[in-house]
């Protein structure tokens, strides 16, 4: 826990989430999470509370299902991102009910209720595709690669065969005249 016993604070909300995020920081440090990683993850719990206007110890699952509904129907996010997001969301609820971390005990003495799982397999998009963007821009997949490469060796091979003295090169075609 990242709060200071014994001390009164003015805004008790404010000050345990904030120690709520040090403490998830802390935790993802230790597992060797660098600061690129772990700064857009508190700016998106910190978005999610402003979404919700409530602290995490008063999250429900509806407050999910809200927000990823604005975040698919009102910003137009793609399947993929909304997943990201709920997947950061999940990970931060889950350190707070780690009975572990103490999380729930100290909400529950300081605010009369604590923290719950609000992330779950029938409020969360489920990875289904290997693949979510444009099918335009997909990467190839391992046959496709082999094709493309297979055909690329053929045409190098056809190159050769034709006997120029720098086959790899295009004939340059001679200028039109006037």
């Amino acid at each position: 826990m990242e709060l200071v016993s014994g001390v009164v604070q003015l805004r008790p909300e404010d000050a345990m989430f904030d120690a709520m995020l040090r403490g998830w920081r802390a935790q993802q440090k230790s597992r060797g999470l660098k600061d690129d990683t772990i700064d857009p993850r508190e700016r998106l719990i910190r978005r999610f509370l402003d979404f919700t206007n409530e602290y995490p110890w008063r999250w429900t699952p509806a407050h999910l299902n809200e927000w990823s509904a604005s975040l698919t129907s009102e910003k137009h996010l793609a399947p993929s991102t909304v997943r990201s997001y709920q997947g950061t969301v999940r990970l931060f609820t889950e350190l707070l009910i780690d009975a572990r971390y103490g999380w729930g005990p100290a909400c529950e003495e300081a605010f009369g209720t604590f923290p719950v799982a609000i992330c779950h397999e029938w409020n969360a998009l489920p990875h289904l595709q290997d693949y979510e963007g444009d099918p335009e821009a997909r990467p190839f997949t391992r046959e496709e690669l082999q094709l493309f490469l297979d055909y690329a060796d053929d045409q190098v091979e056809r190159a050769v065969r034709t006997k120029r003295k720098a086959p790899w090169r295009p004939t340059a075609t001679p200028p039109s005249s006037r």
